[in-house]
């Protein structure tokens, strides 16, 4: 990609922005980190002390102000605050990134997509997990037919976390969208949907576990594919032993894959894109068989491809200068949030929502 490089407002510099979309936007080719904005003056200092070429802002207005001046803004702050801003960045003509969930609804979520439609202007959600090592090589097998047909799809997004840590997250407030319904819940149903596709019945299981927790923390979605691939999806804060990433299981083998990806524990660590980026050791590599169990050494094992997270803004990047597809589009988010509403509602009221 060659030219002057795209220059980009971040707005957030916690978790998301901080550890995720910063260093990936820094090190995309064609993209270049302008502005940082948060209201945390340890946050800003931070930044700062991280790319020190880059100006650092208190408010989104300060940005906003400056809207001619940039060509791309990222919204990495808390989730109560993703359409107000969206929409702002949309209204001041800038094409504009948003971490997941985009919205507390689908309804939200496709009044973006619109008011984008209408400006003729790039809107695009950080779907990250789509470029995980085990997701992508699950990708891959499902297209070569390894496991036939998919019967059942099991993913475990599961942590031990007994002690809470506290902020809009963990709020039982529903105007911040906390919980892990919405949060970790965001990522398995939106995998599930690229895997197999529209749902047509949702039933959850939302609990609330631990001492003084005000939102779910230990959650179970059973979704029912158009296809009739059955995905059941388990996101926890409490889970004392880990199961499986991925069990999924079909009319020819299975796949079995232990363990998260590695690319958020190398950036927490400070770790760049570079060589090697994303990859495992072979110890950790899933395994394909039928009957069998992959912990007794049932199946063979299959290599993991590397995780890319690069790839989601090497993505945005082409879109915005070549004209390339958008990698994760807002009617994608609305798609998803359907499901996740219907979840809510289904764990609710404790009945199966059809959609």
């Amino acid at each position: 990609m060659t030219g002057t490089p795209l220059r980009v407002g971040l707005i957030g510099y916690g978790l998301a922005g901080s550890v995720f979309h910063a260093p990936l936007i820094a090190a995309t080719e064609g993209l270049a980190l302008d502005t940082v904005v948060t209201s945390n003056p340890e946050r800003q200092e931070q930044a700062r002390a991280e790319f020190p070429d880059v100006r650092v802002g208190a408010t989104p207005d300060e940005l906003l102000a400056r809207a001619g001046d940039l060509d791309l803004i990222v919204i990495a702050s808390p989730n109560k605050t993703h359409v107000p801003l969206a929409t702002a960045a949309l209204e001041a003509g800038l094409p504009v990134v948003v971490d997941k969930p985009i919205a507390g609804t689908a309804a939200e979520a496709r009044g973006l997509a619109a008011l984008a439609e209408e400006r003729g202007l790039f809107l695009s959600v950080f779907q990250n997990r789509r470029w995980d090592n085990d997701f992508l090589t699950l990708r891959k097998l499902l297209g070569e037919g390894e496991l036939g047909d998919v019967y059942r799809f099991e993913s475990h997004f599961e942590r031990w976390r007994p002690q809470l840590k506290g902020g809009w997250r963990e709020s039982g407030d529903p105007a911040e969208i906390g919980g892990l319904l919405y949060d970790l819940g965001s990522h398995v149903v939106d995998q599930a949907l690229v895997l197999f596709g529209p749902v047509t019945r949702v039933y959850a299981e939302a609990d609330v576990r631990r001492p003084g927790a005000e939102t779910d923390d230990d959650t179970f979605i059973a979704l029912t594919h158009a296809n009739g691939v059955r995905s059941h999806l388990h996101v926890s804060a409490t889970t004392a032993q880990l199961g499986p990433r991925f069990r999924v299981l079909g009319s020819r083998a299975g796949y079995v894959k232990y363990g998260l990806d590695p690319q958020e524990a190398a950036l927490r660590e400070g770790g760049r894109p570079g060589p090697g980026w994303g990859t495992e050791p072979e110890d950790l590599w899933g395994r394909v068989g039928a009957g069998e169990s992959p912990v007794t050494g049932g199946g063979r094992p299959v290599r993991t491809l590397p995780g890319d997270y690069p790839a989601y803004y090497a993505a945005v990047a082409k879109a915005l200068t070549d004209g390339g597809a958008n990698p994760v589009t807002a009617l994608e988010a609305a798609a998803a949030l359907d499901v996740l509403e219907a979840a809510r509602r289904s764990a609710r009221d404790g009945v199966a929502v059809t959609l």
